[in-house]
């Protein structure tokens, strides 16, 4: 039997005789024995499990409650244009490829934060999601991801001119069309262990509304994070359930049919939110800052950390949402919360990654003393 088993190597071999030696050892414990990061313990685990070395998941389940990340995973592409744009022509860039999707990003960003996440979406078996995988897997686990033969990983491409600015971008999401109810119904016991649910409205409504429904009744806090104005039609009838909603100006407009054009308007759309049902929400305004409101602490403003040299806006809103739920699960007041989304979007601007690779506590702890 013994030789069956595919061989460990140094750091699965601590572990393994860590876990024979106290069954209930946390995975924080074994990453201070490693000095590594809990999430990369997390994923030799999960490489344990598929050598055979551990039967099953209940190690890793009971042990510690996991963030459960929901919808978008896909490659970004991104043009960088070297002069000013010109349509109807072909234009000089320089590009890159990484690893995208709202959903994702929120993952990796929390991954590197320290927190365990797990990731649910659906890919193509194709080099796309090969290449998703290989960026992700140290940050989340993937082992509860749904692959479909015949369909194409999901891509954002996104065209940027000199100064960062977004010009166009071309989204194709026809993947996340199969995270239907059904397929996440077979993880419920996943889902109802989890720390928090976060969402992207990549997903179908149905499947909103299922999360919704599922949230309530497990009583599992439930975060929705809006893709774009379109997307909100995504979003579920019922909002009692929802515990952060975290959405853009934009957004905010085209839900609540209203126009953003004052302070005063933007202030009345955090509450509005509230009237229908959210707990908490925030809605964000670019430069112009944030405002977050629930019943307990009312609404509250953040002003947007100013960047001179603002390298690529991409991800910049999926970093605010991370550090925005960290500080949440940190139980953080509602200003503490948004100063550190803002803090987190803002050194994420200066970073020509989607994720920024410097992210970790300590240095999120150096930024935001640095922005006091």
């Amino acid at each position: 039997m013994e030789n069956n088993k595919a061989k460990m190597n140094e750091k699965e071999e601590i572990i393994f005789n860590s876990i024979r030696k106290n069954p209930y050892i946390s995975q924080q414990e074994l990453a201070d024995i490693l000095d590594l990061s809990r999430p990369t313990v997390a994923n030799l685990i999960s490489g344990l499990i598929k050598k055979g070395r551990i039967l099953g998941k209940a190690y890793i389940l009971n042990e510690a409650k996991q963030i459960v990340c929901i919808g978008g995973a896909n490659v970004d592409r991104k043009f960088y244009i070297k002069d000013k744009a010109q349509l109807a022509t072909s234009n000089p860039v320089r590009s890159t490829q990484s690893a995208g999707g709202v959903a994702r990003n929120v993952g990796e960003n929390l991954g590197r934060l320290g927190k365990e996440v797990i990731l649910l979406t659906a890919c193509g078996t194709d080099s796309d999601w090969e290449a998703v995988k290989n960026a992700s897997n140290t940050y989340m686990n993937l082992d509860y991801v749904t692959a479909f033969p015949s369909i194409a990983t999901g891509s954002y491409t996104a065209v940027l001119e000199n100064n960062g600015d977004l010009l166009v971008a071309l989204a194709d999401m026809e993947a996340y069309d199969h995270l239907t109810p059904d397929v996440l119904a077979k993880n419920e016991g996943l889902l109802s262990q989890a720390s928090a649910i976060i969402a992207d409205l990549n997903c179908p409504k149905e499947t909103l509304e299922y999360l919704g429904s599922f949230s309530e009744i497990n009583t599992i806090p439930l975060v929705l994070v809006p893709v774009s104005s379109p997307k909100m039609s995504h979003l579920p009838e019922r909002l009692d359930h929802v515990t952060w909603l975290i959405c853009n100006r934009d957004e905010s407009e085209t839900h609540l049919k209203m126009t953003i054009a004052s302070d005063e308007d933007w202030r009345l759309a955090a509450k509005k939110w509230l009237e229908l049902g959210v707990e908490n929400v925030i809605v964000t305004n670019g430069s112009k800052g944030a405002v977050a409101a629930n019943k307990d602490e009312g609404v509250i403003f953040e002003p947007a950390i100013v960047i001179e040299d603002i390298v690529d806006v991409t991800g910049a809103g999926d970093a605010f949402c991370s550090a925005v739920i960290y500080a949440w699960l940190e139980r953080k007041s509602l200003q503490e919360i948004l100063k550190t989304g803002s803090v987190n979007a803002a050194r994420t601007l200066e970073s020509e990654y989607t994720v920024r690779q410097n992210l970790s506590t300590s240095q999120l702890q150096k930024d935001l003393e640095e922005f006091k």
